[in-house]
This record gives structure tokens, C-alpha cells and sequence, in this order.
């Protein structure tokens, strides 16, 4: 375990990391344990560095006596190869969102599945986990969709506009998962598979500033449903609003976000974070920004 005498350098590393959230997040819960934390963006945009590059800054990084990394677009399956160990999930989901540094060796865990389902559990307890419809088949879906199956989904049904993404990750999750009914399905089939699902996630850039708009007819949502979103920016999306206007219990993206960076300095410190405490955090400066 950690004490207070000891000193953190992590840093992220990916593309447009200067504005992120998550550095801040880091160190005002270090404060509260009385850490020495110093959290550092390694923006690839502002370098002007590929991807590929991932493995010399994690080398560059170890040499100057980083702890550890958080990794993020669009490095995470790039990193795998520079890396010397992996945890079984982030081994199953080939994707990693955090590097430890340990004796000189890199280890990778992801807390993008670990941090969606914890989210689950506490903001959604008891949500019904029978039969779920995911929208999104990219990155950020294949660690929620680990997440739901790992969480007990007995039947997942996984859409995207990309037909042949949404099959391979319904056929890699089925290697997994062989006791599950899991299935992808055509977008265009989102209207009767909500008739027969009891909740929805939605993985995909639609909602954020950027992308904004819904990403199904909000006519398809029923108060029956549960819907968790995993877009934060803005963190009442147009999707939060309608389902909660149609009763639904909803899960915004924030949580997921929060539990990621939760599990990510649980993993760096071994110290145990306080969730809420980092969700009102969060939630502060998503206000700071807006």
C-alpha cells in the first residue's frame, strides 16, 4: 500500500489530451489522501507523433520516472505491443486504457469495462440485465459490452452503422461469452429490438457537442427501459433527456468516466479512491468549462 510519503508522475497519453478532465481529477483526489501527485498530458496532436509512437514515449516515460500512464484514442490496441504484461480483461478486450510501470516493466489493465460496470451497479442496481440492445461497436463499446456480459447480460444484441464492426464484435465477444445469446443485428432493425429489450447503452459519439442529435427516435423509448449513455460532453445529452422525460431510469456518461478514473488510481496508488466524492469533482468542472 501506498503512504503519504510517496510521489506520483502519470501521465496520459493520445490525441487532444490537453483538455482533458482527467488530470485535474486525479490530483484533487490525491490532495485529499495527502499524496504527492503530479498528473501530465502527452498530447499527440500538439507533438505531432503517430500513434505508433505510443511505445517510445512509454520507454521515454519510464526513463524519467513516470509511474504510470492512462492511454487513450488512439493508442489504446496500439500500446499492446510495447507492453510486457496484461490483466486476463484487458488481454480478452485487446484494448488497454492504463500502463503501469512496475520493476522497469510495463503492465496494462483496462478500467474502461471495470469503470462502465461498476457505474452500472451503483447508479442502476437491479436494473434488469435480460435482454440488452447496445448501440456501438468501436473501442468504447466493446469494453461496455464486455461490461454488460460480465455483469450477468444473458442476451446482447450489438448494432452500428458499420455492419462488419458490429459482427466482429458480437462473434469476439462470443468466444468469451459461449454460454451467452449474443448477436449483431442491422441498424435498421433498432425499432423491434427495442419493443423486446429491457435497457439500452449507447456507445457512439452521437450527443457530444461535436456530434449533437439523437442517436435513435426517441418514440422507441419506453419507461420499461433502462438507458445508460456513455457521452459526457455535454453530460445531459439529448438521449439522457428524453429517456428521463419518458420515465426511463437513466445512467449518464459521467459515471463511466468517473469509474475508469476511479479504478485507474486505485490500480496507480493502492489507495482507494472515493467515488462520490470524484463524481462531484467531475461534475465541477464539466460546470468550469461549459
Amino acid at each position: 500500500m501506498s503512504t503519504p510519503a510517496e510521489s506520483y508522475l502519470v501521465g496520459l497519453i493520445g490525441e487532444g489530451t490537453t483538455h482533458s478532465l482527467t488530470p485535474a481529477l486525479h490530483e484533487r483526489e490525491a490532495d485529499h489522501h495527502g499524496l504527492r501527485y503530479i498528473y501530465r498530458t502527452v498530447d499527440l496532436t500538439v507533438l505531432a507523433r503517430p500513434a505508433d509512437d505510443a511505445g517510445t514515449l512509454l520507454s521515454a516515460g519510464r526513463d524519467l520516472g513516470f509511474n504510470a500512464f492512462n492511454i487513450t484514442v488512439p493508442a489504446k490496441q496500439v500500446v499492446l505491443r510495447y507492453l510486457d504484461d496484461l490483466s486476463d480483461d484487458a488481454a480478452r478486450l485487446e484494448a488497454v486504457n492504463t500502463v503501469l510501470i512496475r520493476d522497469g516493466k510495463f503492465i496494462g489493465h483496462n478500467t474502461d469495462y471495470s469503470g462502465f460496470g461498476s457505474a452500472l451497479e451503483e447508479g442502476l442496481p437491479g436494473a434488469s440485465l435480460g435482454h440488452v440492445v447496445q448501440l456501438g461497436a468501436g473501442g468504447a463499446g466493446a469494453a461496455t459490452a464486455y461490461a454488460l456480459l460480465a455483469a450477468g447480460a444473458q442476451h446482447l444484441c450489438v448494432l452500428d452503422l458499420d455492419p462488419a464492426r458490429s459482427r466482429e464484435r458480437a462473434e469476439a465477444l462470443a468466444r468469451i461469452f459461449p454460454d451467452r445469446n449474443i448477436e449483431w443485428r442491422p441498424i435498421g432493425e433498432i425499432g423491434d429490438l427495442m419493443s423486446e429489450a429491457d435497457g439500452l447503452v449507447h456507445a457512439t459519439p452521437v450527443g457530444m457537442h461535436a456530434h449533437p442529435g439523437m442517436p435513435l427516435d426517441g418514440d422507441l423509448l419506453q419507461s420499461r427501459h433502462w438507458v445508460a449513455d456513455i457521452v459526457y460532453r455535454p453530460i445531459e445529452t439529448e438521449l439522457v433527456k428524453a429517456a428521463g422525460a419518458k420515465g426511463c431510469r437513466v445512467l449518464d456518461g459521467g459515471h463511466m468516466a468517473v469509474g475508469q478514473a476511479v479504478d485507474a488510481f486505485r490500480l496507480i496508488t493502492g489507495v482507494e479512491p472515493d467515488r462520490a466524492r470524484m463524481r462531484q469533482h467531475f461534475l465541477s468542472l464539466l460546470r468550469q468549462g461549459s
